[in-house]
């Protein structure tokens, strides 16, 4: 074999030629830190997030075709790119040449918000357009399905996108005969004049049109290198691992034999993870790359022969293809699989993943390895003794050496036989989501019935997720044989299924009950769907919009968002000697430390040092809040997750690699305290409890009709921003000075707690913040401790010092919102009056106090949601556990107190027997009124929500439309529910409501703003210059805003709460005012000059030109002794109606619809609040349906990654989403009378939970089941299967609690 002498690609038109490779290097990293294209994000290093997408384009010498494709730059190998072209974010377009048609689009139609994920999402759809200059909704979709955004709730994503549709402005829907065009927008023409003169959010005619002549061209030098280079093995060293690159099928057979243990790969996709995740090193990898043999397509008389080397994606083409060419009889396994592979991971993965390596790898829930084995395929093998061909059957799923791959063999291709008259092949899987997502279970199903008699000739079922492997229910399908499809040959299958399909109570993944129930639900969907053809419904994103007040100025980083230039933290370059810091945590919930020994981590190559607890002796505790917290712990740990040392390493691959030497030997201790059932049991609580209370709930119980008692849980939730903690100390090397780079959102708190760990003034530390990449809470105090620890390592050793963390350890120790236990006791009148309410409030707040007392605190004051109760008692308390500690998360308690209260209203409805409306409704605050801290509110606003909202959404026409429907299906039941909100807007004391802002103006009349406030997508940046455009009456393009930093305005108070713009913008506008009062003797001597003639002016007569504003806070205060507050300035009204249809036998729900009105006050930029909105909304409707952490019993937690946890994707968007706003009806103290809209629209997510309880309580009531259902958040598949209760939930075996050890438990 020729060993290569080096390893030659494109990236961007340019050669990279790379002499000295490492095998064990990613595209990522290379293209970040050697080539400094860090357009091109980390987001979670596993390929689940979409941020580092890239298009890579290939030659193929025998088609002579150029083939363009999305990939995760995280997941490829750099020695995999040889001759192929990459394509980056940076290489379509920069504001310093051209900026391409889709980065322009996405940024003026507001779809970037913090913009971490935007280069992801412009290198999808780029590459779907030099694929499909004109792609349909349903490619649009596809192409960004691998693509996750936390921030915007992609409707405006779509909406760019669909500006290169052929038919962008219609709903591309003819369901029903109707389309949007013709009925005004939406089919609501009662809207459509009221917007005729409204304010549109963007203008398509300004757009650069989209011209595929003017895109990179394939490197004419890779055309010829492939078609005259003699082929040849390429070899490439690194210092621990050998990389294979045969390209003929001789030399990959030898390759074989002399390294038999070696892997073969063709995307990385299932070996990489491994590699990365779970440790596993090959010192050898073998990659095949262009053998025609592996990417061979043929129709024989009897069925497809797939290559076993084309990609997921190639194999959906040929399938597509297939199943146009082909009769429908002959196509029925084409089509069960190309299903699957319509969901199967995001296009990125697809494209990458072999069909070859998706089989060999037999994951246990792998989606077409149990359609393959239904359909009869086999697999044709090769070595260097000769062919051979073995069955995909139960043997080689299972790996039995007989039925297996021998060491030096290769799977050349796939025999897919094609299907016969009378037989039928169905796929079936339910994950969390519907896209993306890992299968709970999976099936493939197939019957062959000879001819019209329907008797069973052939009968074969698969599952994949029920097992160590895909599981072959052999002995069932045997047993079946011969008997007629009818109602008993159901029920004895599922009896045998059940017996032969079993499970254990302990199984790794856990929703036992749940994946018992799925393998019988399967088998009678599969049963129903051969009885009788179902209907199938495609659905498209459209939205309405109501003319809002205001100016849309787009983002202001908007278009460096889509370019890729827009500059995070860890896209700063490195500095000279710069090392990097990696984490070591505990791996036990409550232990104690009886040995640390460093000594093999020291030893490593590049290792500098290990900082424990003895360094930072005297500085290892900070107060953020109330109660010191530690650094590092050297002695008890809490929980799993909790921070013991950090390594310190010339790179950031030697950090992570010693950190996993340094070896800790722990003594358990008790009690190991999970769950808040366990800390009410031993009493383990924080202290103080709070309590608020109105009116006299004792005397109100005497005197009510009826009473309700009930409980509800809600599971905690993960930030998920898509720029992980990032920071980087710099010493400065004079008078102990440093500057801190950071993504936070508090830089006064980092620069407090690292000038305490220094020991130093804050003066001599600096803290810059450019932009965050989404935070929602989890910024601030948490990323001072890590902060505190890098700072400490750069000052120790007088070297900079940089510390990432990833996806992973991210979620593990930052933790995120607090689970919640809801107690309530209502007494309510027939008619549904509540007249008393006694609640009680608990939080799992882990292991130290961090923000939970205020988030007790603030759920407390917010409970009351909508509603007047007259008398009301509700107490709080946060339990202390042995879990990370919870932390603040958008919306702060509300979305947890706000179901419990909905939840219990709910309640009341049912024991009343009236619609949950009216009884939201005769409960509901009455213009002036008083809350139950004693606070006057105007509540006006939120009943004009309520009406416009019922009306908006014509909700009696669909609420009795959705009864008829219900009436009509008994396996599928919609569902539709409406709920309030008033979210009270406050920060409980002026001092943290201060902000300050800083304002100069130049003598070239340009300026620069600068304040306290952090752009972390909400738009305060924007709405900043805004506000100077505003005041000082000059235009946008003459501000000017750097970004955020504790050397231009000192002690800013945190980022969050709704009020960073209102707050810091107040700042703004005085220091405005300051300047043009002092301005205003030169500009009346000079009415028609221009600002630079003003400013050199006014410099002439000695005028400053600088001014600082400032604003006090508004005044807020709360007694907690008697209960009594003026604590919030205003209130954000609102309300949101959602339509679901669930399915009964799997437990998927579908968002068909929501319609969200909203009191914002007078919008200072509707396109940005309009964002929050939305953004907020679909972040919530996770939190309640699908967002679920899995804890193990020791308290590990096992959801640290896109790939176990679940946030909504561009699928899960309601199919049509419409959100308007309230004219502005009043003013008030707040900037300009506009309202801070980033965390109450988050609650109204909750529509979309008591929606599906709508559609579970729908097939309830057909089945007879009426006793009380306490359905708890989130409202996962598994949940809303297993309370659709029927003869298959009844069937399946059921263990007996403390029979077995369950693979998680409920936090």
């Amino acid at each position: 074999m020729d060993r290569a002498t080096e390893l030659l690609f494109y990236v961007n038109g340019r050669k990279v030629i790379e002499k000295d490779v490492d095998p064990e290097t990613m595209l990522l990293p290379y293209l970040r830190k050697k080539l400094r294209l860090t357009g091109t994000k980390y987001g979670c290093g596993g390929g689940g997030c979409g941020a580092c997408t890239v298009m890579v384009s290939r030659y193929n010498p025998i088609t002579k075709k150029i083939r363009h494709y999305p990939a995760n730059a995280c997941m490829m190998p750099i020695c995999s790119v040889y001759g192929a072209a990459i394509t980056t974010v940076e290489g379509i377009g920069s504001t310093k040449t051209r900026i391409h048609p889709v980065q322009e689009r996405i940024a003026k139609c507001h779809g970037t918000q913090c913009g971490f994920c935007t280069p992801g999402m412009v290198m999808s759809m780029y590459t779907l357009l030099r694929n499909h200059p004109h792609p349909t909704l349903d490619q649009l979709t596809d192409a960004l399905g691998g693509n996750l955004c936390r921030c915007t709730g992609y409707r405006p994503i779509i909406e760019a996108c669909k500006t290169f549709c052929n038919t962008s402005g219609c709903c591309q829907s003819k369901e029903n005969g109707f389309c949007c065009l013709n009925q005004g927008l939406n089919g609501l023409p009662e809207f459509e004049e009221e917007n005729k003169a409204s304010l549109k959010l963007f203008s398509e005619e300004e757009f650069l049109p989209l011209d595929p002549t003017q895109e990179l061209i394939f490197p004419p030098e890779l055309m010829i290198m492939a078609e005259k280079q003699p082929p040849r093995t390429r070899i490439f060293g690194g210092d621990r691992m050998t990389w294979i690159s045969p390209v003929t099928l001789k030399e990959l057979l030898e390759a074989k034999v002399k390294y038999p243990q070696a892997p073969v790969i063709m995307g990385n996709t299932s070996t990489g993870p491994k590699v990365k995740f779970k440790g596993v090193f090959h010192p050898v990898i073998i990659s095949p790359d262009r053998i025609e043999e592996l990417n061979v397509v043929n129709y024989a008389h009897n069925g497809l022969i797939l290559g076993a080397g084309l990609s997921l994606a190639q194999v959906k083409d040929v399938l597509t293809d297939a199943i146009l060419k082909l009769p429908e009889e002959r196509t029925q396994t084409c089509r069960a699989l190309l299903k699957h592979l319509g969901t199967l991971a995001g296009s990125q993965i697809r494209n990458m993943a072999s069909l070859g390596g998706h089989i060999v790898s037999r994951h246990l829930d792998s989606d077409l390895n149990p359609l393959l084995a239904v359909g009869n395929c086999t697999l044709n093998l090769l070595s260097k003794e000769g062919k051979r061909q073995i069955s995909l059957d139960e043997q080689f799923l299972g790996k039995c050496p007989s039925a297996d791959l021998r060491p030096e063999e290769i799977l050349i291709s796939v025999n897919i036989p094609f299907s016969r008259k009378w037989e039928f092949v169905s796929a079936f899987r339910q994950a969390q989501r519907q896209q993306n997502a890992l299968a709970i279970v999976n099936s493939g199903m197939r019957v062959f019935f000879g001819e019209g008699d329907g008797i069973i000739r052939d009968l074969s079922i698969s599952y994949g997720g029920v097992g160590p492997t895909t599981v072959c229910a052999k002995n069932s399908c045997q047993k079946l044989i011969g008997r007629p499809w009818n109602e008993e040959m159901l029920d004895a299958a599922c009896r045998l299924l059940l017996d032969e399909v079993s499970l254990p109570g302990s199984a790794p993944g856990g929703k036992v009950e749940f994946k018992r129930t799925l393998i019988i639900s399967f088998l009678f969907k599969f049963y129903l769907e051969v009885s009788q053809i179902l209907k199938r419904m495609n659905v498209d994103p459209k939205q309405l919009l109501q003319d809002p007040v205001g100016h849309p100025i787009m983002h202001l980083s908007g278009v460096k968002h889509a370019t890729g230039e827009a500059i995070y933290c860890d896209d700063m370059p490195a500095v000279d000697r710069e090392l990097f810091l990696a984490f070591v945590t505990s791996s036990r919930a409550h232990a104690k430390i009886v040995s640390m020994d460093l000594s093999e981590a020291l030893s490593l190559p590049g290792v500098v040092d290990i900082v424990t607890e003895e360094h930072l002796q005297g500085v290892n505790s900070f107060c953020f809040l109330t109660k010191p917290e530690k650094l590092l712990e050297s002695n008890v740990v809490f929980c799993v997750g909790q921070l013991i040392c950090a390594v310190i390493a010339e790179s950031e691959v030697q950090a992570r690699r010693a950190a996993k030497r340094v070896k800790i030997v722990y003594q358990d201790l008790e009690p190991v305290i999970l769950t808040i059932e366990e800390a009410i049991q031993h009493k383990s609580f924080f202290e103080p409890e709070r309590k608020l209370e109105y009116g006299n709930v004792d005397e109100a119980f005497k005197v009510v009709d009826q009473i309700v008692e009930g409980e509800i849980r809600l599971g905690g939730q993960e930030h998920f921003y898509m720029e992980t903690q990032s920071m980087l100390a710099v010493p400065k090397g004079e008078d102990q000075e440093m500057d801190v780079y950071v993504s936070t959102q508090y830089p006064r708190g980092i620069q407090d707690i690292v000038a305490s760990v220094l020991k130093l003034p804050a003066n001599k530390i600096m803290c810059h913040v450019k932009r965050v990449g989404g935070a929602f809470g989890g910024k601030a105090f948490k990323t001072g401790v890590l902060a505190a620890i890098t700072a400490f390592a750069a000052n120790k050793h007088g070297r900079a010092v940089r510390c990432v963390l990833e996806r992973g350890e991210d979620m593990l120790i930052t933790a995120g919102r607090h689970p919640y236990l809801g107690k309530y006791k209502a007494g309510f009148m027939n008619d549904g009056r509540i007249l008393a309410l006694d609640m009680e409030h608990y939080s799992n707040g882990g292991f130290s106090l961090d923000e939970s007392l205020l988030v007790i605190e603030q759920g407390l004051l917010k409970m009351d949601n909508a509603y007047k109760f007259p008398n009301l008692r509700c107490r709080g308390r946060a339990c202390r556990t042995s879990l990370p500690s919870s932390t603040a998360l958008r919306g702060f308690g509300f979305p947890q107190a706000g179901l419990i209260t909905e939840s219990c209203i709910m309640e009341v409805a049912a024991k009343c027997g009236l619609p949950p409306e009216e009884v939201r409704m005769i409960n509901m605050y009455k213009e002036i009124d008083q809350t139950p801290y004693k606070q006057e509110i105007n509540a006006k606003n939120l009943i004009r929500c309520w009406k416009e909202c019922m009306t908006m959404s014509s909700y009696s026409l669909r609420k009795a439309a959705v009864e008829k429907f219900n009436s009509e299906n008994y396996w599928k039941k919609k569902g539709l529910a409406m709920v309030p909100l008033k979210y009270p807007v406050g920060l409980g004391s002026r001092a943290a409501g201060q902000a300050a802002a800083l304002v100069h103006i130049y003598l070239d009349g340009s300026v620069l703003v600068t304040h306290g406030g952090i752009e972390m997508g909400q738009g305060v940046h924007t709405k900043m210059i805004q506000v100077a455009s505003h005041e000082l009456r000059m235009p946008l393009s003459n501000i000017h805003l750097r970004g955020t930093s504790t050397e231009t305005v000192p002690n800013t108070n945190v980022s969050g709460g709704s009020v960073v713009a209102d707050l810091n913008g107040l700042a703004v506008k005085d220091a405005c005012q300051t300047l043009l009062k002092r301005l205003e003797p030169i500009i009346s001597k000079n009415p028609r000059g221009s600002w630079k003639d003003w400013a050199q002016a006014a410099f002439d007569a000695s005028i400053s030109l600088s001014a600082t504003g400032y604003f006090r806070g508004y005044e807020s205060n709360m007694n907690w002794e008697t209960g009594e507050g003026d604590i919030f300035e205003y209130f954000v009204f609102g309300a949101a109606c959602s339509e679901v249809e669930i399915d009964c036998l799997t437990g998927a729900h579908k968002n068909i619809r929501t319609d969200i009105v909203m009191d914002v006050g007078c919008s200072i930029n509707p396109a940005v609040d309009l964002g929050q909105i939305e953004g907020a909304f679909i972040q919530g409707m996770g939190l309640y349906t699908i967002e679920e952490l899995n804890y193990s019993p020791q308290g590990v937690l096992y959801t640290r990654g896109p790939d176990q946890y679940k946030i909504p994707t561009i699928r899960d968007v309601p199919t049509e989403f419409h959100v308007s706003f309230l004219p502005p009806s009043q003013s008030s103290n707040t900037l300009y009378s506009s309202k801070g809209l980033g965390e109450s629209g988050i609650f109204l997510g909750c529509s979309v939970f008591f929606a599906i309880r709508d559609a579970v309580n729908a097939a309830r009531r057909e089945r007879g089941l009426c006793g009380p259902l306490t359905l708890n958040s989130p409202l996962t598949p598994e949940k809303i299967r297993m309370a659709c209760e029927d003869k298959f939930t009844k069937m399946i075996p059921r263990d007996k609690p403390g029979s077995y050890v369950p693979w998680n438990i409920s936090i």
